[in-house]
């Protein structure tokens, strides 16, 4: 029985959730207009309009899942980019300095879910992404950047589990006591305690995220983790190379030979270095292509790692946003100005890029799958719920 519910989830197309309302065909659609039955005699601007709105239709039954939202400082503004983005959910990064810190982030987002039962669901397993999509909700998955809330002890993960987490990401650009970051000068991978703790967290039902982790790092916990640890905001080596953020087409590959998911992450400087000029959307879905044609449709995703309603929006600037990460981050980060890149950077984010894999000629499937089908069949087979 359990085997037969997890093939649906692989296979739960927009179909299951709700059939799409009918769609004129390319036919229908010139008899309607007097044209032959012919895409080339139909107006390049009806045509556009045409496809603009099935594509605005298939958007709208679809599972949309974010891999990495940053939710700090959330409003009334993220209440309202919420409503805009389609989302079915999101995975919420927390504040992780350590386990005091940590716990009472968890519960802020616990308590925002219960005083806001018409928007939110408490995500701990596929079904719940399901259950949102169904009643027009949106399903939050919380979890860390950093295993450092962790401290010394690896019976804390039993407690931020109890608490809520779901996903930890093992470490963040600087060495911890699991492992190495991406920034770091020694490439040492995974400590005999992260070692530990990728076991524990396999036992608990808590995902392995390696998005921020160190080369070695990273490889080890694709090799030690017994499911698929996943990178949940990243990009290609292969088109970005040598950026300490990105993971090289082996990794990919090894990711998703373990049933791993990438989400490609929308933030601008990460996926180009002229975010402000020549990286553009079709620059990110580049990543999207690259990530397929080495991972397979199956296992590629989206991610933000920004506020809902986006950097702009959400008060980012020179001198606030830019400035400081100039001193935070080595120079092989290379920071750019502005950080984020037109279409990402707006709640609508993920239609925009529906619109560009259509242009592109992705199936209606494979659209499906890269929105949110491939999270949330790693969800169903990584959370015990």
């Amino acid at each position: 029985m359990e085997k037969n519910r997890r093939n649906l989830i692989k296979t739960l197309s927009i179909g299951t959730l709700g059939a799409l309302l009918p769609i004129q065909s390319i036919g229908a659609l010139s008899s309607t207009f007097g044209f032959a039955d012919s895409k080339k005699n139909i107006p390049p601007k009806l045509m556009e309009n045409f496809k603009n709105n099935k594509i605005e239709e298939l958007y709208n039954k679809a599972i949309v899942i974010d891999g990495l939202v940053i939710p700090r400082g959330w409003n009334e503004a993220s209440f309202k980019a919420l409503e805009k983005s389609g989302y079915t959910g999101f995975s919420a990064s927390l504040d992780s300095r350590n386990l005091k810190t940590a716990m009472a982030s968890l519960a802020e987002w616990r308590d925002r879910i219960d005083d806001h039962p018409e928007t939110f669901i408490y995500a701990t397993s596929g079904d719940d992404f399901i259950r949102a999509k169904k009643e027009n909700k949106t399903a939050v998955l919380m979890g860390f950047q950093n295993a450092t809330m962790m401290e010394k002890s690896i019976d804390n993960l039993d407690t931020l589990y109890n608490a809520g987490t779901r996903w930890i990401q093992l470490s963040y650009n600087q060495r911890n006591l699991l492992g190495d970051g991406c920034t770091e000068r020694t490439n040492a991978g995974l400590s005999n305690f992260g070692i530990e703790a990728v076991e524990r967290m396999n036992e608990l039902g808590i995902i392995i995220d390696l998005s921020h982790c160190g080369r070695q790092t990273t490889n080890d916990g694709i090799k030690f983790s017994k499911t698929g640890a996943c990178f949940n905001h990243s990009m290609c080596d292969a088109l970005y190379k040598d950026h300490p953020r990105a993971k090289t087409d082996e990794q990919i590959k090894a990711m998703a030979d373990k049933g791993g998911v990438m989400g490609i992450i929308c933030l601008g400087y990460m996926i180009g270095p002229d975010p402000g000029g020549k990286t553009t959307i079709e620059t990110y879905v580049d990543h999207i292509d690259h990530a397929v044609k080495i991972a397979g449709i199956d296992h590629v995703g989206v991610a933000a790692d920004f506020a809902i309603q986006g950097m702009e929006a959400n008060g980012a600037t020179r001198e606030n946003w830019y400035v400081p990460r100039l001193t935070r981050f080595p120079p092989s980060y290379q920071v750019r100005w502005p950080a984020w890149i037109q279409g990402l950077d707006e709640p609508e984010r993920y239609l925009n890029v529906a619109k560009v894999l259509d242009k592109r000629g992705y199936s209606t499937g494979d659209i499906e799958k890269i929105l949110g089908q491939n999270w949330l069949r790693y969800f169903d087979e990584n959370l015990k719920p």
